[in-house]
């Protein structure tokens, strides 16, 4: 095995573009798949000393955060907690302390586990990926990344390099909440981030609700952010995302949950994440 630590996009995508090579962010998925056997590979690529894979940035345009950032520096930055809290909770609630100080924003999705907490909350802020490649870069939202259990969208040399927020409006906020079957450091049952902002009237004006843990890939749920748009989130707008919500899922039996607690549990936690994202988007106001 050949070990490699890159310091362009350039030399990392044409190094990944080598058959067997794996990337190393964190390496708290890689180093668990080497000891298993799951994986072998040919080369190892650590991609922390290019260019912008660390760091967070925020200036007019929004928040930039490097795809290799730790889980910890990011719950850890006051500014981008302020501005997306419900992102901010889900990185917060990834593994023990030990984990979070070595996994990374862009690992957690690249794995590919439709359980991934902090995919979902990103899925709600609109976050966008920058993929760079042997042949450039490309911006593709984080929505569109996960094509299945373990597998991601990212053809061979691709990588993420950062992600990108917008600014948060003056109204506006989110939420991610999630059930375990514990009470810390477990894998989602559900997962459910929502984010939407408020007019002065306190009438929501745009919203987007994204689920993890109910289906083969994290969901956007186009109809459960309709119910909310041009409501107060009154009782009827909630409840009807939560039915949305429910009835947009497509979850399987495990040891962590049947069908039928998963339909369920979507809806409820959907609904009080809604909520949540409106009262902190109301106490902006």
């Amino acid at each position: 095995m050949d070990y490699q630590t890159p310091i362009s996009a350039e030399d990392a995508a044409g190094l990944l573009s080598q058959d067997g090579a794996h990337v190393l962010a964190g390496g708290t998925d890689l180093l668990v798949k080497l000891r298993a056997g799951v994986v072998a590979p040919r080369l190892v690529v650590d991609l922390k000393g290019v260019p912008g894979l660390r760091g967070i940035e925020h200036d007019a345009k929004g928040w930039r955060i490097g795809a290799a950032t730790t889980c910890a520096e990011i719950g850890e930055h006051a500014a981008f907690a302020a501005a997306w809290p419900g992102v901010s909770e889900a990185l917060q609630l990834i593994g023990s302390t030990q984990i979070q100080g070595r996994a990374t924003l862009g690992g957690n999705l690249c794995n590919a586990s439709p359980a991934a907490d902090s995919v979902p909350a990103l899925i709600a802020a609109g976050a966008v990926c920058e993929v760079a490649g042997v042949n450039g870069q490309r911006e593709v939202p984080v929505e569109q990344i996960i094509t299945g259990p373990g597998r991601n969208a990212l053809a061979r040399g691709e990588f993420i390099l950062g992600f990108r927020l917008p600014n948060p409006r003056a109204h506006a906020s989110d939420a991610y909440l999630r059930l375990i079957p514990r009470t810390e450091m477990d894998i989602a049952v559900v997962g459910a981030g929502v984010s939407l902002a408020l007019d002065a009237t306190g009438i929501c004006t745009e919203a987007r609700v994204a689920l993890g843990a109910v289906a083969p890939t994290p969901l956007l749920v186009g109809d459960a952010a309709k119910a909310l748009i041009g409501t107060r989130v009154d009782d009827a707008a909630v409840n009807a995302l939560g039915a949305a919500a429910s009835a947009a899922c497509k979850p399987i039996d495990d040891k962590r949950g049947t069908v039928t607690y998963r339909v369920k549990v979507a809806g409820v936690l959907a609904r009080r994440a809604a909520r949540i994202a409106y009262e902190r988007a109301r106490s902006k106001a």
